[in-house]
């Protein structure tokens, strides 16, 4: 493969770190969730750095954090679900390796998130009505972002790793 980066980009509950760890081991690279490396930067869970800086102080650490791991070689990373949204993080994601949007059907993210939610405090207590809202109202504003991926993959139950290498070489071929 000619990029040694690959960045998935996507919804929370899209099937990042899934699927991520997953192509990162078929292609012999090392997966690292940008959520997970923030947490082990800081010292500190995502929840306690939005309580204690808020939200901009948190996508401040994490524009860091992707500016540090956009030079890592082999490597697959999984973005946060609002990354690409902030400052130039899709610029820098989009120059420095291979993106790929996991666009999601709304019905599994609500399924997953539902099953979930109790680990997700932005959607913890929301009914399945409120859900759908949030993610219709969230989506308007993040989906933009997230279509300048290199490539765009329906992210279901049935995605496979192989599909997505299958993308990424067509991708590099063009």
């Amino acid at each position: 493969m000619e990029k040694s980066r690959v960045y998935l980009n996507g919804y929370m509950a899209a099937g990042k770190s899934t699927i991520g760890v997953q192509l990162a081991s078929a292609l012999g690279f090392s997966f690292i969730d940008l959520d997970k490396f923030i947490e082990e930067k800081y010292f500190m869970s995502i929840a306690s750095i939005f309580e204690k800086e808020g939200e901009s102080g948190f996508r401040e650490k994490e524009r860091d954090a992707l500016q540090e791991l956009s030079v890592f070689e082999n490597v697959v990373i999984a973005t946060g679900g609002g990354t690409p949204c902030f400052y130039n993080n899709m610029d820098v994601i989009r120059h420095t390796g291979i993106s790929i949007y996991l666009k999601t059907p709304m019905d599994l993210l609500v399924r997953r998130l539902t099953q979930n939610n109790s680990q997700r405090p932005i959607v913890r207590g929301k009914s399945e009505v409120e859900l759908r809202s949030f993610i219709v109202q969230a989506l308007e504003y993040r989906e933009p972002f997230y279509l300048q991926s290199d490539i765009v993959c329906i992210s279901e139950d049935t995605l496979t790793t192989k599909n997505l290498i299958d993308h990424i070489d067509s991708f590099l071929k063009e």
